[in-house]
């Protein structure tokens, strides 16, 4: 059983023994260790450790994920239901038709191989692989 003068002595000493604890551990006394073979420089700070963990090293790249929709038309997975024949309905994608096709570029006198949809298709052979392209803000020069 404590009274309230001794837990009063109690808070008073925790918190000095922080303040103590937080000004012996500085950074002058951490310092750096220089390594014989390589003359690199190595902290050993916690904070440091804490830096490199929470900041991610390539934040701004992503993996290459060849994603299912048309360059061309911006078609993309619709979202539907499987009905079954108790009318019971689940979740399901209905994907583009998307196929890799090698389609002639005439300005640039060569084939030029594309993932696009079968409607894609169709739009190009009746407008042409420039119009279409053009309208679709897609370079052809780059692939």
């Amino acid at each position: 059983m404590t009274t309230m003068a001794t837990q009063g002595a109690w808070l008073r000493m925790t918190s000095s023994a922080k303040t103590v604890a937080k000004s012996t551990v500085t950074s002058k006394e951490l310092g750096f260790l220089t390594s014989q073979l390589s003359g690199l420089r190595i902290s050993h700070a916690p904070t440091d450790v804490i830096n490199r963990i929470s900041v991610p090293s390539f934040p701004g790249i992503q993996p290459i994920v060849a994603r299912r929709i048309c360059p061309f038309t911006g078609k993309k997975a619709n979202r539907a239901n499987k009905v079954s024949f108790s009318n019971h309905k689940t979740k399901k994608l209905q994907f583009v038709n998307l196929q890799y096709k090698r389609v002639w570029w005439e300005a640039g006198k060569r084939f030029v191989k594309l993932r696009l949809s079968t409607k894609a298709l169709k739009t190009i052979e009746k407008n042409g692989l420039d119009a279409v392209a053009k309208k679709a803000g897609i370079d052809l020069r780059k692939k």
